[in-house]
């Protein structure tokens, strides 16, 4: 049986996702049944002609920070599931990693908030379960970093990938990078795939690319390697 996930992401610019969610592997999740994303337009949620989502900061200072009474709408408009988190994409949050997605694979429902200007107002985080951050820098909006957590979480699914064996496979979730890859032609520009990988012998192949990939994570993050 495939696990479903649903995911709901609440945003000022929907139509960021249109390219994301509606072509490759998660169009093809979507139409398997194993993945539903839904997003919500959060100015449909606003009181106003002018559909605000953001105003002055008190105190003062540069920027614009989101008003809370859309996000409340919005988020308590959602449909629930039995277990669900409500997720601010955010700089402050907890680093995302391989393991983090592996763990929100098992809920039934993932809900974004995506973030804009120059932050959101503090009382919104009486509705969040969890922030999560891609990284130590700032990007224009929670939007890329939401797809970016919702293609790893899905990816991981039973059913999303042709071959589950190279979710498990990949980088990172090994411990290790990855090693490296050839396919056809056999010589390309005077550079020959390795006589390895054409022999047919799986216990030389598979010893080779342990050594390749042990050779290359020190090389590239040594640090994965720290706890080894």
């Amino acid at each position: 049986m495939l696990n479903k996930i649903r995911i709901d992401v609440i945003t000022a610019f929907p139509n960021m996702f249109d390219g994301i969610f509606g072509e490759s592997i998660l169009k093809k999740a979507q139409e398997k049944g194993i993945v539903g994303i839904h997003c919500w337009d959060l100015r449909a949620f606003t009181d106003d002609k002018h559909q605000t989502v953001d105003d002055y900061p008190y105190g003062g200072g540069a920027g614009m920070v989101m008003k809370p009474e859309p996000i409340y709408r919005a988020v308590e408009a959602v449909p629930r599931c039995e277990r669900s988190q409500v997720i601010l994409m955010s700089p402050q949050g907890e680093r995302f990693s391989q393991e983090m997605a592996v763990s929100l694979k098992g809920e039934d429902q993932l809900i974004f908030i995506c973030g804009h200007y120059r932050g959101i107002d503090e009382r919104v985080s009486a509705l969040i379960n969890r922030e999560i951050s891609i990284g130590d820098y700032i990007v224009t909006g929670g939007e890329l970093p939401a797809a970016i957590v919702i293609d790893a979480v899905s990816r991981l699914l039973p059913g999303v990938l042709g071959d589950q064996d190279s979710a498990a496979g990949d980088s990172i979730s090994t411990g290790m990078l990855d090693y490296p890859h050839y396919t056809r032609p056999q010589e390309f520009r005077g550079m020959k795939v390795p006589d390895v990988l054409l022999s047919g012998h799986h216990a030389k192949v598979a010893a080779w690319r342990m050594e390749k990939a042990l050779e290359i994570t020190k090389k590239k993050r040594p640090d994965l390697l720290d706890d080894k």
